[in-house]
């Protein structure tokens, strides 16, 4: 029998692991970086970090938005925005570990982060957005080799 995420916290009331994947960066990094999750006392509010149930997946994203029997969830490193409903969160981001040092989202350094990393999200997608369509614009004007090239050496001066 496999120990799942649900178990762990039904018996601890919290579990440690290691994320895997980038849709936290730069705050969570992947394969390095240790996450304490707790079983959630209340409802999540906005900016908490999620623990939720995605089919067979669990994802680990921040709550943009609260609803009465939803949350809107988004990575720190995505652009698409989730509905999840109240029964599939399963845990809440207390606090991490990066380079041994702990931290908790209490801290204000983390809540300002939060913060601030929320409200450039227009920004962050915009550039996106022009940095996608520049690629492709220089793809099909076949300057995308020429491009690359320069980049390198200007690069490397």
């Amino acid at each position: 029998m496999s120990t799942t995420f649900e178990s762990l916290l039904a018996r601890d009331g919290y579990l440690v692991y290691k994320t895997r994947g980038v849709s936290m960066e730069p705050m969570l990094r992947q394969n390095k970086d240790l996450v304490t999750i707790r079983v959630p006392v209340s409802r999540l509010q906005k900016y908490d970090v999620a623990l939720y149930r995605r089919g067979d997946a669990y994802v680990l994203h921040r709550v943009i938005g609260v609803t009465p029997d939803h949350y809107r969830i988004r990575g720190d490193n995505t652009y698409a925005v989730e509905t999840v409903p109240d029964s599939a969160v399963i845990g809440v981001l207390t606090g991490f570990q990066r380079k041994g040092k702990p931290h908790a989202v209490t801290e204000r350094g983390y809540r300002l982060y939060a913060r601030l990393w929320h409200g450039i999200y227009p920004l962050r997608a915009g550039y996106t957005r022009l940095r996608r369509l520049a690629v492709r614009a220089a793809r099909r004007l076949g300057l995308l080799p020429f491009i690359k090239r320069l980049l390198r050496k200007g690069g490397a001066a």
